[in-house]
């Protein structure tokens, strides 16, 4: 797995507490609606799988898989995705940090990859992650 690279860390304060974040990541009902997902698989452990089919702008759908490598409930998700032509999945880590009253979640996405293309392109898809996630999260 690569652990060296070119990385990006994106942080954002959600205003919503740390278990609706935690459920908008590891229900699929929900995960499939903040992400534009059709087909969402999630078995949220330690090695479980996942799998979903990405409808991005335009009606394209795209497949993507993988397995969780890291699972701390309500704190920290290591997600695991298989990319094509690659043996070693890529992985992204979403952390949490609830707030002193709890009423707010401080959330990172990080990632690390081998070019700065690939960084770009996946920080880019990771903005527009937490784009839906935000606004389906201020619906709840």
């Amino acid at each position: 797995m690569t652990t060296a690279g070119f990385d990006y860390a994106i942080t954002r304060t959600l205003e919503t507490p740390t278990e609706q974040v935690w459920a908008a990541w590891t229900r699929p009902d929900q995960y499939g609606q903040w992400a534009n997902a059709e087909e969402v698989s999630l078995d949220v452990r330690p090695g479980g799988a996942w799998s979903s089919v990405m409808v991005i702008p335009g009606g394209t759908r795209v497949p993507l898989s993988g397995r969780y490598i890291e699972v701390v409930e309500n704190k920290r998700l290591v997600i695991g995705m298989s990319v094509p032509g690659r043996e070693e999945l890529a992985l992204m880590t979403v952390d949490l940090t609830a707030d002193s009253d709890g009423d707010r979640t401080r959330i990172t996405l990080s990632q690390t990859f081998e070019s700065v293309e690939d960084r770009d392109r996946s920080e880019y898809g990771s903005n527009m992650l937490l784009d839906g996630l935000t606004a389906f999260l201020a619906g709840v």
